[in-house]
């Protein structure tokens, strides 16, 4: 307890970190308070009725927009639309060649380019989300002021949404240029993170009956962060030898590798895109059944409507490690590891260079990708398993799924950005075992972000 409030003192004693972390905590309650903001013609007394569950499309955004969505509020799209858009964008990097230009060869002017793209592109996608979201509070919760004339409903309130999305969109970048962790990310951890106190009071309150029951639950939910950061920190280290090592202006030949040279292969290089592609194809039959009423009513429909059913958790499982897979190979290029050892005159040992070096990474990312597949997918229902033990629902999207793996993520990422400030300056670091990946790594650490 000493050693950490000593680190706290340390942190604020840096002034540049400092201000760094004020200037986040502004820029979040800014977006916190704009989420209570309703817009203008909706009466507030009817969303009551509005969205309740997270086991919905409708209910997944309002989790990650922290309540704004329920609340018909300025920012009741979040900065959804903008990681939408930047989804496209980056997809559009693997098939496209003027993408593919833009993203690896034209440096700091193409990721320019694309960061200008992705903004129009965020604007077209709210103005037809926030059609789709008026249309949701007119007709599906009757909570639009009658005595409002529709023309100016629909003008004012599609125009204040795509405000509300490019200001949530200028904070998150302000985060980042000004602040600490990356911006977007803070923005969508604090939409999530502001129903966990809620969710964890409702639990408590449901088991007083059994308190047991409740610190077995907590210390089961202990253990699943636990493994989501193992599972999000986990890599496979490819020992590398260079070939010359540079003394001064001269180079002096023979090896001059240490241990900490070494290519990390990510047990899980797709992070959370498999679960998130895979909801996506999970809320398909929901909307298809929305124009089929008989359908709707359906044993295979309804199954695929409940995250707790056997099949729906099945077909989960299955669609996430595919995409873990898919998106695995298409932002893991082994002919770019390949070249960029060729470029700096360096191997892997007991490995040939060219062709042999690239089918031997690739090897070892199609046998490692299957456990992080296998892990990712079992994190990503263990909502079911804890809501089947007698957990509430509203708690038991916490044991795992996107929202966890948010969380942890941008958590392990602030924190270590918190710990090179520290280091930087001389001070110990967050911690002394088990240290946040990212600190004294290899020279190539940073090997999959250069190509």
């Amino acid at each position: 307890m000493k050693r950490f409030i000593t680190t706290l003192k340390n942190i604020w004693e840096i002034e540049e970190l400092r201000k760094r972390i004020l200037f986040t905590l502004l820029m979040i309650l800014i977006y916190r308070v704009g989420s209570y903001v309703i817009l203008p013609g909706v009466d507030p007394k009817k969303l009551e009725t509005g969205v309740q569950d997270t086991d919905s499309l409708l209910g997944l955004i309002n989790a990650f927009t922290g309540g704004a969505f329920q609340n018909a509020s300025v920012f009741a799209l979040g900065i959804m639309p903008y990681i939408t858009a930047s989804i496209i964008i980056q997809l559009l990097g693997f098939a496209v060649p003027y993408f593919q230009r833009l993203q690896s060869k034209e440096g700091e002017s193409g990721r320019k380019k694309l960061n200008s793209i992705t903004r129009l592109l965020t604007v077209a996608i709210t103005l037809v989300q926030g059609g789709g979201y008026l249309t949701y509070l007119k007709y599906n919760l009757n909570a639009v002021d009658g005595s409002i004339p529709s023309s100016i409903f629909w003008f004012s309130g599609i125009i204040i949404l795509a405000a509300g999305t490019v200001f949530a969109m200028w904070l998150g970048e302000r985060i980042t240029d000004r602040g600490i962790g990356n911006g977007t990310s803070m923005i969508i951890m604090a939409g999530i993170i502001a129903r966990l106190p809620q969710s964890v009071i409702f639990e408590f309150q449901s088991q007083l009956a059994r308190p047991l029951f409740f610190v077995v639950e907590m210390a089961l939910w202990f253990g699943v962060i636990l493994l989501a950061i193992m599972i999000i920190q986990a890599v496979r280290k490819i020992p590398v030898t260079f070939a010359k090592k540079s003394i001064g202006r001269g180079d002096t030949a023979g090896p001059a590798s240490t241990e900490q040279d070494f290519i990390p292969l990510k047990l899980n290089a797709s992070g959370v895109m498999p679960i998130i592609f895979a909801q996506a194809l999970m809320f398909l039959p929901a909307t298809a059944a929305q124009f089929n009423r008989g359908a709707a009513t359906s044993g295979f429909l309804t199954a695929l409507n409940d995250f707790t059913s056997p099949l729906y958790n099945i077909i989960y499982f299955t669609l996430i490690v595919v995409f873990t897979y898919v998106y695995t190979a298409l932002i893991v290029n082994p002919k770019n590891y390949s070249e960029y050892l060729k470029r700096n005159n360096a191997f892997i040992p007991g490995v040939k260079p060219g062709e042999p070096t690239e089918s031997y990474i690739d090897a070892i990312t199609s046998r490692i990708t299957l456990p992080g597949a296998i892990f990712l997918g079992l994190i990503a229902i263990l909502p079911a398993f804890a809501s089947a033990i007698g957990i509430n629902r509203a708690f038991a999207v916490f044991f795992g799924g996107t929202s966890l793996l948010i969380l942890i993520s941008v958590v392990l990422d602030t924190l270590q950005q918190v710990e090179s400030h520290l280091l930087m300056r001389r001070y110990d670091g967050l911690t002394q075992s088990g240290r946040i990946q990212g600190r004294n790594q290899g020279r190539l650490q940073g090997i999959g972000d250069s190509i």
